[in-house]
């Protein structure tokens, strides 16, 4: 074994890292994403030309949009949907950062297909784009996810923005393969995309929204007990109050994602130490670890943990944020 693996935290991961949990918002992620699919797979069958549609998710960092649409994503490209052809239908997923001109977004698209574009390669950007389409094409990709698509719209011209926009919106509206583009990322996304009217006018809007309470005490209940028994481990009652689950709350800046985060990691703290039970104090671990707070001072054991942490700064004390 080596001096570098700690074992519990090793299986702790095995065992939850892949789990979702079925919160409502991914019912409506998977319904209007089948929409989408069943609506533009049967444009294919017609062999009329089309313009496909897509899809824009927001929500603040650490809500939870890329694990659900990855999940949609990964279970959709197993699934055997079919093409008019009898080839199997894919999608591709892309991330995106600040540091890339059009011509790289060509090549990250391309290389996110599966097509090993050399950096060296000499193709214009028109040409880089024309091949993203063959190759599309070519192996079955309908659509593709651009994750963190703010990044590749922050600290550009908007000259800049709109010649990216165009991009996407040609991708969808391509005579010879239109493709299924589904953007995420922070609320200020939606300011780019209203840039660009035509492609906007082709998108569908799914808002992520904060865990509100008191609406969500039983959600947040469930996902506790949920974890913890997939772990193995009893739920000690001291944890099943609506005080905990609002410091929990507080301590995951009311996002989704990072509330499953911090269970994950009280759930490999309490395996670590060997207990059979979950209980606050290794919720209090897990903050310590991450954030080398006195234990005085987190979410779960400062009185005034609701206006010590705020929203916008996740594990940021108040005071010092």
């Amino acid at each position: 074994m080596s001096e570098f693996i700690i074992p519990e935290i090793r299986s702790n991961a095995t065992t939850l890292s892949d789990r979702t949990f079925p919160l409502a918002r991914a019912e409506t992620l998977k319904k209007e994403f089948s929409r989408l699919v069943s609506h533009h797979i049967g444009c294919l069958d017609s062999r009329a030309r089309f313009e496909t549609e897509g899809l824009y998710v927001i929500g603040r960092s650490g809500s939870g949009k890329t694990k659900e649409i990855a999940e949609i994503l990964k279970r959709f490209n197993a699934s055997g949907v079919t093409l008019p052809d009898d080839r199997h239908a894919r999608f591709a997923e892309c991330i995106l950062n600040g540091t890339i001109s059009w011509k790289d977004l060509g090549r990250k698209t391309i290389r996110s297909i599966g097509f090993p574009l050399a950096s060296s390669a000499r193709l214009t950007q028109f040409e880089i784009w024309e091949r993203v389409v063959t190759e599309a094409k070519l192996a079955g990709t309908i659509g593709i996810h651009f994750d963190e698509a703010q990044h590749i719209f922050r600290k550009k011209s908007d000259e800049d923005r709109l010649g990216i926009l165009d991009s996407f919106k040609e991708m969808m509206k391509s005579h010879e393969w239109p493709m299924i583009v589904i953007f995420s990322g922070v609320p200020e996304l939606e300011g780019y995309l209203r840039m660009e009217p035509q492609l906007y006018g082709l998108l569908d809007r799914i808002a992520f929204e904060d865990i509100r309470l008191p609406e969500n005490f039983e959600t947040l209940h469930e996902i506790v007990g949920s974890y913890a028994i997939k772990a193995g481990l009893e739920v000690d009652p001291g944890i099943m109050t609506h005080d905990f689950y609002e410091r929990l709350t507080a301590a995951g800046a009311y996002r989704w994602g990072l509330v499953f985060k911090l269970t994950i990691g009280a759930i490999g703290a309490a395996k670590v130490a060997g207990a059979q039970q979950l209980r606050i104090e290794h919720f209090i671990d897990k903050w310590v670890s991450k954030t080398q707070t006195n234990r005085a001072a987190t979410p779960f054991t400062h009185s005034s943990f609701q206006t010590m942490y705020r929203k916008e700064h996740p594990f940021v004390e108040a005071l010092t944020g």
